[in-house]
């Protein structure tokens, strides 16, 4: 498929229902499955950058603490395999409907050169990401929707860089903020509260055992589409998000920008999912008293030597040329 046969469609539709940005994003695990035409998409670590060359920065920046314990109670590696398997169902359903953007679309080249620069920063804060098999797909969905699993599985929607007319500083703070989810476990710390809470023993038999393992997975990963996280959680990405953008190179200030497109966009009525999640004015101003601790991070970060265009409009069901 090449760029002119990608589509825009309002029915695109998965098995799942994806979750919606930064309320429920898809924060789900990713691992290792998936057909050999998935795979040739992964960002491979060689592309990414070498750990090595990573800035060993001193540790500056954002305070968030340690990571829930909860999250020892479900297997990480279970938990990126089942999710890998929901994120390669979703890419075939999408390359089904010609709504999976090729390789060289502009927008998809876009979210890789953007991802290749976040990437490398993220092992500090989730050795585990050192493994992953990162990958970057583009969807030809109107949502305003973007999600990142925990085995580095990134995915957005043209709506969302379309409909907010994102620079690349928004990309990046949209990107980072999805990253910190994976990063910080999210997914799995509140699956292993649901487990503590209710005592599921029989989750811990799917997860461990050996009979019913192939239903547990796939009961994990239809979970892991319908997580819904804490304002807590959505706080904590906010904070590393812009960690991450910074030690990128991408403005980081661009977070309020992009929360005041969201806000706009919805017409000052808070979406749905807005529900369970900080009040964008409490959102904006817990940012902006975190800039400071990221500004010199992001003075001192090589900037960006490739900017993109911004996505242009497009009609539904309409080829995208570009």
């Amino acid at each position: 498929m090449n760029a002119a046969d990608f589509q825009i469609r309002d029915d695109l539709r998965f098995s799942h229902p994806p979750r919606r940005l930064f309320g429920d994003c898809a924060d789900c695990a990713a691992g290792r499955c998936g057909p050999p035409a998935l795979r040739s998409r992964r960002l491979f670590t060689g592309l990414l950058g070498a750990a090595a060359l990573t800035p060993a920065w001193a540790r500056e920046g954002v305070d968030v603490g340690p990571k829930s314990k909860f999250t020892g109670f479900v297997s990480a590696d279970q938990l990126e395999s089942a999710g890998g398997q929901q994120y390669a169902q979703m890419m075939r359903e999408a390359s089904q409907q010609r709504a999976l953007a090729p390789m060289e679309h502009p927008q998809a080249q876009r979210l890789r050169y953007i991802a290749q620069r976040i990437i490398p920063f993220s092992y500090e804060w989730n050795d585990r990401a050192r493994q992953w098999k990162w990958e970057v797909n583009l969807l030809g969905s109107p949502q305003l929707n973007a999600f990142c699993m925990p085995g580095g599985k990134i995915a957005f929607y043209y709506g969302i860089l379309e409909k907010l007319q994102l620079e690349d500083d928004e990309v990046a703070a949209v990107m980072g903020h999805e990253v910190a989810h994976a990063l910080r476990e999210h997914a799995r710390e509140r699956m292993g509260k649901t487990a503590a809470t209710n005592g599921l023993i029989e989750l811990g038999s799917a997860l461990f055992g050996l009979g019913n393992l192939g239903r547990g997975l796939a009961n994990l990963g239809g979970q892991l589409l319908t997580l819904r996280f804490s304002r807590e959680d959505e706080s904590e990405a906010d904070l590393v998000g812009i960690e991450l953008s910074a030690r990128a190179g991408y403005d980081p200030a661009a977070a309020v920008r992009l929360w005041e497109k969201m806000m706009a966009a919805n017409k000052g009525a808070p979406p749905q999912w807005l529900s369970t999640h900080p009040a964008s004015s409490t959102r904006v101003r817990d940012i902006q008293a975190n800039l400071d601790k990221v500004a010199g991070l992001y003075s001192r970060a090589p900037r960006p030597e490739r900017r993109f265009p911004i996505a242009p409009p497009l009609r539904s069901g309409q080829p995208n040329n570009g």
